[in-house]
C-alpha cells in the first residue's frame, strides 16, 4: 500500500470536510472511518493503467461504464451511516468493491449487490484476495434489495436512483440509516440521508448535491 499517498488523500478529505461542513453538518469524520480509508489499498481497486491516479480526490472509471467514487464522497457516505462494529449493512452497487472493503473494516457483515455480473465476480474475487471475509457479493437488482438478510442496520446506495426504492425502506431496521443519491442522470442529484425511527417513521434530509452514475434495473420484476 502507498501509505504516503493514502495519508495525503486523508488530508484532502479532511480539508474538503471542513469546506462542506455548512452543508453536511460535519466538520470532520469519525476516526474509525478515516482509519478504514487509510488501511484499504484504494490502488488495488482501480484498473492498472490509471493506478497512478488512485489516491486523487476524484472518481475514476473502472470499466462497464461504472466508476469508483471520489474518496471524499466515500468518506462522507460512510460517515453518515454512523456504523457500529456489531452491525450488518447492505450496499447497493458493488462496483470495484472499494466501498464494501471500507465498510468491512467497520461492521460485522456487509452484503453487497451489483447488477453487472462481470463487476460482481471481479469485486468478489478481489475482496476475497485482500482478506475481507465479512463481505458477501452477489449479482442482483438493487431496487429489490436483498431480503434474505434483512433487516439491515444501514443501507448505502452508490448509484443515483430516480426514486426511493420501497424495498430498501422496508429492509431498513428501525433505528437504521439509508444513504442514497437521488435524481435523474441529466438533472441535479441529491445525496440524501433517511432515518427510520423505532416506530418505523421515515425522515429524510438532503446532504449535498452530487453526481453519480445511474442506478439501473434488471427489468425482471
Amino acid at each position: 500500500m502507498h501509505t504516503g499517498n493514502s495519508r495525503q488523500m486523508l488530508h484532502v478529505i479532511e480539508s474538503e470536510a471542513r469546506l462542506t461542513a455548512a452543508l453536511t453538518g460535519r466538520w470532520s469524520f469519525d476516526p474509525r472511518v478515516m482509519h478504514a480509508l487509510e488501511s484499504v489499498p484504494r490502488d488495488a481497486f482501480v484498473p492498472p493503467q490509471i493506478r497512478e491516479f488512485a489516491f486523487a480526490n476524484g472518481p475514476l472509471p473502472i470499466g462497464q461504464g461504472q466508476t469508483i467514487s471520489q474518496p471524499y464522497i466515500v468518506a462522507l457516505m460512510t460517515d453518515l451511516l454512523e456504523t457500529q462494529p456489531s452491525q450488518t449493512l447492505l450496499e447497493i452497487g458493488t462496483g470495484s468493491g472499494y466501498q464494501a472493503a471500507i465498510l468491512a473494516q467497520l461492521v460485522r457483515q456487509v452484503y453487497s449487490l451489483e447488477i453487472i455480473p462481470a463487476l460482481a465476480i471481479q469485486a468478489a474475487d478481489l475482496i476475497t484476495r485482500l482478506g475481507y471475509d465479512n463481505v458477501e457479493v452477489r449479482t442482483g437488482d438493487g431496487h429489490l434489495g436483498w431480503p434474505e438478510h434483512a433487516p439491515y442496520d444501514g443501507i448505502i446506495v452508490t448509484a443515483a436512483a430516480t426514486h426511493l426504492p420501497p424495498a430498501l425502506l422496508e429492509q431498513l431496521k428501525p433505528g437504521g440509516r439509508l444513504v442514497i443519491p437521488v435524481g435523474k442522470p441529466s438533472m441535479a442529484q441529491q445525496l440524501k440521508l433517511l432515518e427510520k425511527d423505532l416506530k418505523g417513521k421515515i425522515t429524510a434530509r438532503k446532504v449535498l448535491d452530487v453526481v453519480f452514475v445511474p442506478m439501473t434495473e434488471s427489468g425482471l420484476r
